[in-house]
């Protein structure tokens, strides 16, 4: 997501130095609102709608003339609970967004890269991948997920120049 924290100082940061910027996230009003004096494009979608992806990730292609330079990854949401109260729907929700959500667009917008032969994947990560902490199993998890896929796309990917 691009309208809070660090999503939106990443943006900001990148518009400021001219890049041709898409950012994306849950909510169109706040997206506007903080990128309202901005030369950039938004779309805003639900990246925990994971039936709903590829429609999203295509618009993203469309949107950028077909070319994407690097996609940072940075959606994240959380749920801190103990262990006696960990519940199947808290994990589907935070593994949605935090990881299946992740890889599926990254899945739709890697063919595009290979093509160009070029690109960088930047996933946006936490602490909490490295080690796990009080209350933190449901996070924390969906957090070493990401890590894990990350290092897993480096080896795969680095043939292509991504």
């Amino acid at each position: 997501g691009g309208s809070l924290g660090i999503g939106k100082a990443t943006a900001l940061k990148l518009i400021n130095e001219g890049a041709n910027v898409l950012v994306t996230g849950r909510s169109h009003e706040r997206l506007s609102k903080v990128f309202k004096n901005n030369e950039v494009k938004l779309l805003s979608f639900d990246i925990g709608d994971l039936d709903n992806i590829s429609h999203y990730a295509n618009k993203c292609l469309d949107m950028m003339g077909g070319k994407v330079d690097v996609l940072i990854n940075n959606a994240g949401t959380g749920v801190s609970s103990s262990i006696e109260k960990i519940n199947k729907d808290d994990f589907l929700h935070v593994f949605n967004v935090n990881v299946f959500g992740l890889a599926l667009l990254t899945k739709e917008i890697v063919p595009k890269m290979k093509s160009q032969k070029s690109g960088t994947i930047i996933n946006i990560g936490s602490t909490a991948s490295l080690k796990g902490y009080r209350n933190g199993s449901i996070y924390a998890a969906s957090k070493f997920s990401v890590r894990c896929l990350t290092q897993c796309w480096q080896a795969e990917l680095r043939e292509y120049n991504i």
